[in-house]
């Protein structure tokens, strides 16, 4: 299964990766390498317990890009 992740910088100096199709599924690495395999492991566990927390993945989803002025 592929899913979408977001890197951003942190406040920290860190690397914050999220997954926004899965409900609080965040982590982060002190480099970018260090924050994938992180996120890898927190979405690994998050499918695990998905059941027992009572929400699913949607079925379909689009990645898009959005301009937005200002």
């Amino acid at each position: 299964m592929e899913f979408p992740v977001i890197l951003t910088p942190g406040e920290d100096g860190y690397v914050v990766a999220k997954c926004p199709i899965i409900p609080g599924c965040i982590s982060q690495g002190r480099t970018r390498e260090e924050a994938l395999v992180n996120i890898r492991q927190a979405i690994e566990l998050c499918l695990e317990n998905r059941e027992d927390e009572g929400w699913r993945l949607p079925s379909e989803y689009e990645f898009l890009k959005l301009s937005v002025s200002g």
